[in-house]
């Protein structure tokens, strides 16, 4: 039987390799979400009759960008980045102010109209520069010190764009903002456009299916490069400060160097997000990019899985879905409940009770704070963490045990 099964597998060597890639978890999820990313439009508009999901989608794509940023500077280095949000906002202004009539209404007198697909390489150096300039004074620290330095940078960038309003229009934010163009476009059902249709001059003007198209495919291009970049010299040299600085340092890592170029490349990856989202959202205000983004952000990375990219897409999906459609919703989908259970006297406001869907509004943070508890509690490695992470908690878990086990029988 062995030698007829050995026989089989050289005789179909793709399938058997394919049996073998399927076996791989991280090329699973990649497989499942290839295939969910390409049914997604079509699939939604059909069941839907509207494109609602598929710009929920597109906006769930900058937080996946931010995510995997994110997860090269903490998954990877190991650098604890609290102002992440800084270079969110770095990109998305570097886009905003030189594709609209803003820098008409400064002191320059001149706006200017750059292309998109040029801009979008101008914020990711702009933000990627931001990152190393913050990096180079600060990156002796260790721990806690950086998170500090990084916190109070993530603060005083939204209030420079806040005060300098001359140029940046302040809190009345930029608008009218650019389209992306594209000298050629295919519309067809799959967009829910009816048939075929070569459309030239194609501008984005706001149509969803268009920038969830082009974030899809920015996705893609940050997963190749940043799965390149962990199987790189570069990569492993993140590891070996992640894990220990002093022992890196003596094999020869130059680990000022090294942070300085995670703490780069992190950033830049935001800067790429803040230009679509410029685009996308066609406004840019400093509100935007308040320390809550980088919290969020930071709990998609280490709730999907520190260090691990599959983990970091599915977390930052999850937490969108979380954040920005199901806790929103609560409020209805409590008053729709409660009607439907008999429970119709609970719904309106009667002296002190201000209404379900009031009260409920106002447990959105304890509910989302409950969430988080729990996964932590429940899995604190994430959803799909890195196989080191999964075996250094194992690890870590195996020695606490053996450490009270040890203080029992001492006592």
């Amino acid at each position: 039987m062995s030698q007829a099964a050995t026989a089989r597998r050289r005789a179909s060597p793709g399938g058997f390799r394919l049996r073998e890639r399927i076996r791989d978890r991280d090329t699973a999820v990649y497989g499942v979400l290839i295939i969910v990313a390409l049914l997604f439009p079509m699939v939604t508009i059909y069941a839907t009759d509207g494109t609602a999901l598929v710009s929920h989608a597109t906006r769930a794509g900058y937080f996946v960008l931010l995510a995997i940023g994110l997860n090269v500077v903490v998954g990877y280095a190991g650098l604890l980045d609290l102002g992440y949000a800084a270079f969110f906002a770095i990109g998305a202004y570097s886009y905003a102010l030189f594709a609209s009539p803003q820098l008409d209404s400064s002191p320059a007198h001149h706006a200017f109209h750059i292309t998109f697909w040029i801009l979008m390489f101008v914020a990711l150096l702009a933000a990627g520069a931001a990152g190393a300039i913050l990096g180079f004074p600060t990156l002796r620290l260790r721990g806690d010190y950086l998170a500090i330095v990084t916190l109070g940078f993530g603060e005083i960038v939204p209030q420079l764009f806040y005060n300098f309003d001359q140029w940046t229009g302040g809190i009345n934010a930029v608008g009218l903002i650019d389209q992306p163009k594209l000298p050629v476009w295919i519309q067809g059902p799959w967009s829910g456009d009816g048939p075929f249709t070569v459309v030239q001059n194609f501008s984005f003007n706001g149509d969803p299916v268009a920038y969830y198209v082009l974030i899809v495919i920015l996705i893609a291009v940050a997963v190749v490069l940043v799965s390149n970049l962990y199987r790189s010299r570069l990569g492993r040299a993140w590891m070996a400060i992640r894990e220990d600085e002093v022992a890196a340092a003596a094999m020869g890592i130059n680990t000022v160097t090294t942070k300085l170029l995670a703490f780069g490349i992190g950033a830049s990856f935001s800067g790429f997000a803040g230009a679509y989202y410029g685009a996308s959202v066609s406004l840019v205000s400093p509100d935007s990019f308040l320390f809550i983004v980088s919290i969020t952000v930071l709990v998609m990375v280490v709730l999907g899985g520190m260090g691990n990219i599959t983990g970091v897409i599915i977390g930052a999906l999850v937490m969108y879905t979380v954040i920005f459609y199901l806790i929103p919703g609560l409020p209805e989908n409590a008053v729709s409940l409660a009607n439907n259970v008999g429970l119709s006297g609970i719904v309106a406001p009667n002296g002190d009770w201000p209404g379900l869907a009031e009260e409920t509004q106002r447990l959105n943070f304890i509910i989302y704070g409950v969430i988080l508890v729990a996964m932590m509690l429940l899995r604190p490695q994430g959803i799909l963490p890195s196989r080191v992470r999964e075996q250094e908690l194992k690890h870590a878990a195996v020695q606490e045990e053996e450490t009270v086990v040890e203080q029992v029988h001492a006592s």
